[in-house]
């Protein structure tokens, strides 16, 4: 049996994610086909982010080619080799790219480190603090008097580690320095509100501010000014750097045409920014829609962008260079979709009552019949078939047959697909009968 070694939490968290149709949080590697050609060269890339150079790239894919899948692999690749990550969805109302400021609240809220999933803003301050003391501590020649002194120093040590950021945001280093009296006098609330302040949410009270001297919101140059700070934090904690996703900022092509300019050039600013060095340790990523980096509505419509971003894909596929600033992943095909179908199959074998009736009832031959309905449920496109494909296959099918002892999936299931249980891109997708076809939700 394979995958033996897939811890029972590991395991079953994968397959309680496919049954509700989501990515899954963890183990994506499982279910990583078709990407282990990028996978060394992505490694790499994160390996020199780590020594302190900062990395922009652009991943681009039709709607079912798996960008939401490859973003979180990504991420969890990146999260096993020490980084911190976030992922912030970009949308036309509520985090629209050209507000930087409301890009970093997102940012900090879905900040996860491999031992907190969310909002880890907190408990990497809080290891840097620890850090900074192990350091004072560890001079043996001149060891602090008491805590007032040991507290005096770790502070003069922040100080000279953010006099850099200081320069560009000299209220992230006081707000640092705010916090950790609030924690050393015991102060919760204030320390409490001096976090949320640094995490950019708004409205913070003026007496909490007042205590770090500090005053008014983080704004939209600021926001990155307390980037440069976080990356500066994170690394000095002993993290590799930070990866951020910006996911679906193909939205840009919805909005007003004054937005969109705005979100675009902000785009141009993190690429030049990155490129001139302001944010060490930073690997970003963004995806989009072939639409939207060749579309008039899209990159194209700012050429200083279009220009950095461009890449050569009229050769074949194979030959696609995984180092350059733009990839493509390539869209899900028949021989894929059945592969992730034996994955899974065999990861859900593993731990059944009978294994070895899950892979009689469940063979390969079953599987493809099973993969080839769904595709003609969908009109025939591959493409937008994995999710529900393998929500159905877990739920329907696999289930059925380790909880029901004379259940067979070739006699008692037909598999059906209804309108509610697609996204309004699959709906969309399903109808469409070519890419202008398809009409996203406003």
């Amino acid at each position: 049996m394979v995958h033996s070694s897939l811890s029972a939490r590991r395991r079953d968290g994968l397959l309680d994610a496919l049954r509700r149709g989501t990515v899954p949080a963890e183990s994506l590697d499982m279910l990583a086909v078709g990407l282990t050609r990028m996978a060394p060269t992505l490694e790499q890339e994160l390996d020199n982010v780590a020594t302190g150079r900062g990395l922009f790239k652009a991943v681009r894919g039709d709607y079912g080619s798996g960008k939401t899948f490859f973003a979180r692999w990504l991420q969890e690749t990146a999260s096993q080799r020490g980084f911190v990550t976030s992922e912030v969805q970009i949308s036309e109302t509520e985090t629209p790219l050209h507000r930087l400021e409301t890009v970093y609240r997102r940012l900090i809220e879905n900040l996860s480190t491999r031992d907190t999933r969310r909002g880890a803003l907190r408990s990497i301050i809080d290891g840097w603090f620890f850090t900074l003391e192990e350091e004072v501590l560890a001079d043996e020649t001149n060891a602090p008097a008491d805590e007032a002194e040991l507290l005096e120093r770790c502070n003069a040590l922040m100080q000279r580690r953010l006099r850099t950021v200081s320069e560009q945001a000299p209220s992230f280093a006081a707000c640092l320095r705010g916090y950790r009296d609030a924690l050393a006098r015991g102060d919760n609330e204030v320390a409490d509100g001096l976090i949320a302040w640094l995490s950019g949410v708004p409205n913070v009270a003026a007496g909490i501010k007042r205590a770090a001297g500090i005053k008014g919101d983080i704004d939209h140059f600021g926001a990155l000014g307390f980037l440069t700070g976080l990356l500066s934090v994170v690394r000095d904690s002993g993290q590799g750097g930070l990866l951020l996703v910006l996911d679906e900022v193909e939205t840009l092509q919805r909005v007003r045409g004054d937005v969109r300019d705005k979100g675009l050039n902000a785009l141009r600013q993190w690429m030049d920014e990155i490129e001139q060095g302001r944010f060490p340790g930073l690997y970003l990523l963004i995806t989009g829609t072939p639409a939207f980096f060749e579309g008039h509505n899209g990159v194209q419509r700012l050429p200083p962008l279009a220009q950095r971003l461009h890449v050569d894909f009229t050769t074949e596929q194979r030959f696609d260079n995984p180092r350059a600033v733009q990839i493509r992943l390539a869209n899900f095909n028949g021989e894929r979709l059945l592969e992730v179908a034996v994955r899974v199959r065999d990861i859900f074998a593993s731990a059944a009552e009978s294994p070895e009736r899950v892979m009689a009832l469940a063979d390969d031959a079953y599987l493809q019949q099973l993969a080839d309905a769904m595709t003609g449920e969908l009109g025939g496109k591959v493409g937008i078939t994995p999710r529900l494909f393998l929500k159905k296959l877990v739920a329907d099918v696999l289930d059925r047959i380790d909880q029901f002892p004379d259940f067979d999936p070739r006699r008692d299931y037909a598999l059906t697909v209804v309108d509610t249980e697609m996204t309004a891109v699959e709906r969309n997708a399903a109808r469409a009968t070519g890419v202008d076809d398809i009409e996203l939700p406003s």
